[in-house]
This record gives structure tokens, sequence and C-alpha cells, in this order.
């Protein structure tokens, strides 16, 4: 094939899907291909990944660290909008997506690149992700998708690893492998193999940031966390960057044995996986924000921002983080945040995150009317006339009944 491109960066990993796709794009255009890796929490996995990519074909390799970003602009936006996917995950893999791709398509236009490409697959997600936010950003990028093409053979495990042995690029995994796993500051997911099965119950060594809450310890761990307009500023009075902060949480709530979740989930594309996940920090996070939302928030504008929960966490799953929708649905609840500042109590203890004492600068929580004691400030008469003026609808429906039932 003759070469259409002259310079392609692609999203790299360094696990075996982007090193195999790394060489092939190489072998098949003939062209420079740029790796770029974002540094989003991966942590140990970066090891080596520069030496990596240089020997398998790669002619520039940007590893940028975007951890801030990805907590202060991605994960905080998500946790201020108690952004919950099908009522249990808290979306960390769909949250991490948008901001590789938005600094992929920089990468590109830094160096002239053509085109994109990425190791994701036709099955799942992250592909949909992936190439929503590149076309978000330029509508005329090239992208190119390997599982998707013709010209791409490697259909099978296997095969990839004999590539990868005959082109001599180093890699350090074998045939089996149990699962897959991505990870990042906000949590790490684990799915395929083993896991394809819904009935089989996931392995508790394949936990790392967790301990089982079993084998969590029997005294309890009292937090406090500092919220300033949604935003989680500080643990036990100590101010913390966003990335500071989930490191933190991860690592005491993690000890602790909170943020675990299996669910059975269904994909944008339209077929069900079952996906395994630990978000320690995250779980924590939510469940603090909450409980200050809880004494700073107006009901109706809490019930109107709940009412458009399902609907941001699907725009953030299937990948319309860049959306103009999108865009219109966060103004709206950062709006709702203003006065979400002050500090919560949370108890971590085998597996839970408990909220014990919250309090705020600006509650709308006033112990005079809420008291069960005498009180001076609530005219309890005036509930009489409340009640019968909203239940004049009602009353009205019960006469028509009557007068029905009677014909």
């Amino acid at each position: 094939m003759t070469s259409l491109y002259k310079k392609i960066v692609l999203a790299y990993s360094g696990g075996l899907d982007t090193s195999v796709i790394l060489r092939w794009l190489v072998d098949m255009y003939k062209c420079e291909v740029i790796a770029f890796v974002a540094d989003v929490g991966q942590e140990e996995e970066l090891t080596g990944l520069r030496e990596k990519a240089l020997a398998t074909g790669a002619s520039k390799i940007y590893i940028e660290d975007l951890r801030e970003e990805f907590a202060r602009d991605f994960v905080f936006p998500a946790l201020r909008a108690n952004a919950v996917y099908e009522g249990t995950y808290l979306l960390g893999t769909s949250l991490a997506r948008p901001l590789i791709a938005k600094a992929q398509m920089e990468i590109a236009a830094r160096e002239g690149a053509d085109a994109v490409a990425h190791g994701s697959t036709g099955k799942g997600n992250d592909q949909v992700r992936f190439e929503l936010g590149y076309l978000s950003i330029d509508p005329y990028i090239k992208i190119i998708a390997p599982w998707k093409m013709e010209e791409w053979t490697l259909r099978s495990r296997s095969e990839m690893i004999s590539f990868a042995k005959e082109k001599g690029i180093p890699i350090t995994v074998s045939e089996k492998k149990p699962y897959s796993s991505d990870r990042n500051l906000f949590h790490i997911s684990f799915e395929g193999g083993i896991l394809e099965d819904p009935w089989q119950e996931p392995p508790e060594d394949m936990f790392c940031l967790t301990v089982s809450p079993e084998k969590a310890p029997d005294i309890p761990t009292s937090v406090e966390i500092d919220f300033e307009d949604g935003n989680p500023v500080g643990i036990n009075g100590e101010k913390m960057s966003p990335a500071n902060v989930l490191s933190y949480l991860n690592r005491l709530a993690g000890a602790n044995g909170i943020g675990r979740v299996d669910i059975v989930e269904n994909r944008y594309v339209g077929m069900k996986s079952r996906g395994v996940y630990e978000t320690p920090g995250g779980t924590v996070l939510h469940n603090a924000h909450r409980a200050l939302e809880s004494i700073t928030m107006d009901r109706e504008v809490m019930h109107l921002r709940d009412s458009l929960i399902p609907r941001y966490a699907e725009l953030v799953y299937y990948g319309y983080w860049f959306s103009p929708e999108m865009m219109v649905l966060q103004a709206m609840i950062d709006e709702t945040q203003k006065c979400v500042t002050g500090t919560v109590r949370m108890k971590l203890y085998k597996g839970n995150s408990v909220v014990t004492g919250r309090k705020s600068p600006f509650s709308l929580y006033d112990a005079n009317y809420a008291t069960f004691d005498r009180d001076e400030v609530y005219q309890q008469n005036d509930a009489a006339g409340f009640i019968r003026i909203n239940a004049l609808r009602l009353r009205l429906r019960a006469l028509a009944n009557r007068a029905y039932k009677k014909v």
C-alpha cells in the first residue's frame, strides 16, 4: 500500500495491542508514527514506555502528565453532578477518554500530523469516546482504527503475540491472561476473560486498589473532607490539589475495603458487558458530596438536578463530553453548586463509607424550624390550610369517582 500519511499520532499504552498496532502502522503506511501516552494515574504501568515505544518503531514519544487536569476538569465536574451510570458505575474509564483524545489532538496539531490512531475494538465504548472526541476538536481529522479495518488480520491474542515475536517487539504477556485492566487516578477496571461469565466471582488476587472488606481493619477510620462550590479541596483541614485529594482518599478508602463494584452494564453499541471496578476515593467523595448537598441545596433545585443525573451519566458514558448539550448541562449543574461549601465527616469501615457529620456556612438546615421540641418560629396550624389546598385536586377526583360509580 502506498503511504497515505506522512505522520500519525497513536494513543499508546505500551500494552500488547498498542505495541503491535504501533509497528503495524509503521509497516502499513511507511510513515512516521508518534506514540502518545497520557499519564492519568497509571503509575507503574508507565515504567519503561519511552524505551519500548522507540524500540517498537515510534519516531518519537510524548508522555504528558495529565493527572491534575484529569482530576480538576473531568473527575470533579462529574462528582459535582453526582454522575453514576445505571445506578452503580462512577464512570472512571469514561471520564479519562475525552481528556486523552483532547491531549492527543493537541500533539497532532503540534506535530502537523495527518491522522490519529487508537487501539480500541469495534465492540467497545472506547472507540466511540475517542473518535467523538477527535471529531469534536477537528471535523476533518483522519482516524485510523485498525481493529475496524479489513487490512488488519490479527484477530486473536495469540496472533498478536506471534506478530510481536516476529517483529522483535518487547512484550511481557503470555497467551493466557485471565482478564484485561485499565487504571487511572480515579479507578481501575477489569473485564474480559474469566469475567465474561457473570456467575464467576472475581478472584481476590485481581484487586489492587482495595483490600477485601473482610480483611480490612477492625477499627474504623474517620476523615473530614472540605468542599468549596462542590469541589473537594482538602482533607482533615489540609488543603490539597485535586489529584492529591484523589490519591490520598484512594489509599485511605482502599485500605478499608471501599469502592468495589461488580456490574453488568449496557454498552453504547448495544451489547451487555460485565465490568468489575475499584473506585475507593471516588466512592467516599460521592457519598460526602451528597451529604453536603443535603444541607446546602434548595429542595426543588436538588430534585431538578437529580432528574438530570441519568442523562449526564449517559452523555459521559457514550462519549459526548464535548457536545453542546453536555456544555449546557454542566453549566446548569455548576450553578447549583455555588453554595455547596463546607465539611463532611466520614467513617470508613470494612467496605462502608458512612456519613457521620456535615456542616456549612451556607446551611439551609435550621434546628429552630426542624426541632420536634417546642419552638417559636413555626405556626403548626398553618399546615392545615397547606394540606387542604394541596388536597383540592385529590378531593375533586374522589368526588368525580363517586359520581361515576353511581351511574
